[in-house]
């Protein structure tokens, strides 16, 4: 289906994207401490941008992870379904528990968004780097989460979903 292949390549690409930016802060760090323990100099700003770029980092993850099905699964009840009662219970979860969360985390982070970009809100380190962008990249996550979900959702309908018949490469 089209839309499953759309929304799964936009979660793709915006995770491997965001996985290199584990590389910088990587290397923000090892700077950091290289300056501090080798040359005596420690820097100002290497602590709140590393905190802020790993907070990017784990937030817009979220999508590609759910892609993947790389998030905490917890089935103890749903293990000994046959896979068409565990398509049905996982749609149902979806449906109570994952859409009004992602909803809300979508609503509220807007929110929390605007309010910040509308302060100018900064941080209180060492150095202060504005903070809304964080807060806008949590709005993003929660839409790309949403709009995964909604992947998900259709391949448990369409019967597509291969981590039900067991051959899930991630458990």
């Amino acid at each position: 289906m089209p839309i499953i292949r759309l929304i799964d390549g936009i979660n793709e690409v915006v995770g491997r994207i965001v996985s290199l930016v584990a590389l910088i802060f990587a290397a923000i760090i090892i700077y950091d401490v290289f300056m501090r323990y080798v040359l005596g100099q420690p820097t100002r700003w290497a602590f709140d941008v590393t905190k802020q770029l790993y907070g990017f980092y784990f937030i817009m993850l979220g999508g590609y992870a759910l892609r993947h099905q790389a998030h905490v699964r917890v089935d103890l009840l749903t293990a000994t379904m046959r896979p068409a009662m565990r398509r049905w219970v996982e749609v149902a979860g979806y449906v109570i528990f994952f859409f009004p969360f992602a909803w809300i985390f979508a609503t509220r982070s807007w929110t929390f968004a605007m309010t910040s970009w509308n302060q100018g809100e900064v941080t209180y380190g060492a150095v202060a780097l504005p903070v809304y962008p964080l807060k806008m990249a949590m709005f993003v996550a929660a839409c790309l989460l949403l709009i995964q979900g909604v992947s998900e959702v259709l391949k448990l309908i369409l019967d597509r979903a291969p981590h039900i018949y067991g051959n899930d490469p991630v458990q």
